[in-house]
This record gives C-alpha cells, structure tokens and sequence, in this order.
C-alpha cells in the first residue's frame, strides 16, 4: 500500500517561518535603501544650496554699483548691504543683504529690495535693509531667501596687499551709523573680500569654507 505524499505540519510550520524571516528581511533591506536614498537626496539639496547661495554671493559681488552720492558696500558686523545693479540695467538699482538670524533657526540669508531709481527710495531700501537684518517684518520675510545653516560668519577685505578684518579696515566703510544712510558717495572698493563660513556639524559640507572674491577691474599685476 503506497503511503500519500505531502507535508507534514512541522515542515508547514518551518517553511512559514523561514518565508516570514525572508519577508523580514527583505523589508529591512528595502527600508534601508529608501532611508539611504532619502539621505543622500538630502545631503544632494544641501550642497546645491550651498552652491546656489554662493554663486549669487559673487554675482552680486561683481554687479556691485559706483554711483555717486551713494553707498556701494557697507558691513556692521552683522550684516552686509550692497548697491547693485538690477538684472536688468533699465530697472534701476537693487540693494541687497545677506546676514545670519537666530530667529532664522541660524540660517544664512539674503534679501533683496525692490528696484529704486531715486535717492530717496535707495535711502529707504539701504536702511531697510538693516531693520531686516534685526527684526525683519513679514513683507521682508518673504523677499529674503534661506541659503544655509551657519554657526559663524565672517568677512574680511584685501587692501595694501594684505588680508584684514573689514571693521577695522581704513575705508571698508562709509563710517555710517548702523541704520543711517548719508548721501556721501561710493567707498573705494577693496581688492578683495573674503567670505569665511563656519558650517555646522551633521551638514553634507561642514566646518569651515573660505571662498574670495577678487575685484573684476583690478590690474592683472596682482
């Protein structure tokens, strides 16, 4: 008499068990995946930001303005503002700047005013410009842009073939209050300045990154 074939309960219950575990592991495997695909994607924004923020760190650098009776650069310590030409040479002139805020989660930002064409509305943006930096209201909130988190920043100029910090610079500023602005010209722009960022740990890029920006018309000799 043949005995009929088939499983018996244990090898049911080992076959389940071992098909389980494989599903298990499996699902690791594939959580795994989308948690290091998700990071990389992360760590891939962080740096095109970076770079993003950088890149119009030195368009608005080279765009700089040397109208008369205005102000072209000016840094407190806590902000830096520019005069700049607008993307289009027709609008006029834009005042930009750029600090940290702690109400910002720290982040670097930067803020752009609308085109001015007058004196009186370049004196508006240009002391605007400092209030944002301070306690920005919500209307400037929306025209500012978040770059990167920083836990420092720091700003240097080149002048006299030498590096120094651009406080305490002979002419790195007009010599303004901060907030105040005075129809007293351009300052002489440095040879240089250099952007020193202190990165945060946890970030794709940390620690510090330096990054200088020479003056488009300065003689080939230096």
């Amino acid at each position: 008499m043949r005995s009929c074939g088939g499983f018996t309960l244990i090898e049911l219950l080992v076959a389940i068990s071992v098909m389980a575990l494989l599903a298990v592991l499996s699902w690791r495997g594939l959580d795994g995946m989308a948690r290091s695909q998700a990071q990389t994607s992360q760590r891939a924004d962080e740096v095109l930001n970076l770079q993003a923020g950088l890149g119009q760190w030195k368009v608005d650098l080279d765009s700089l303005t040397q109208t008369p009776q205005i102000s072209n650069l000016d840094w407190d310590g806590r902000v830096l503002r520019m005069t700049r030409r607008a993307t289009t040479a027709s609008d006029g002139l834009v005042v930009v700047a750029w600090t940290r805020r702690a109400d910002a989660g720290g982040q670097w930002l930067r803020w752009q005013s609308p085109a001015v064409r007058t004196l009186g509305g370049w004196n508006d943006a240009w002391n605007r410009a400092t209030v944002w930096a301070q306690n920005a209201s919500v209307e400037d909130r929306a025209r500012e842009v978040l770059v990167t988190p920083l836990v420092n920043w720091q700003i240097f100029y080149f002048r006299g073939n030498a590096w120094s910090n651009s406080l305490s610079s002979d002419g790195a500023a007009q010599g303004n209050a901060p907030g105040v602005a005075q129809a007293v010209g351009p300052a002489v722009l440095p040879d240089g300045i250099r952007l020193v960022l202190e990165l945060p740990p946890g970030q794709a890029i940390s620690g510090k990154l330096t990054l200088d920006w020479v003056r488009p018309t300065l003689g080939g000799d230096r």
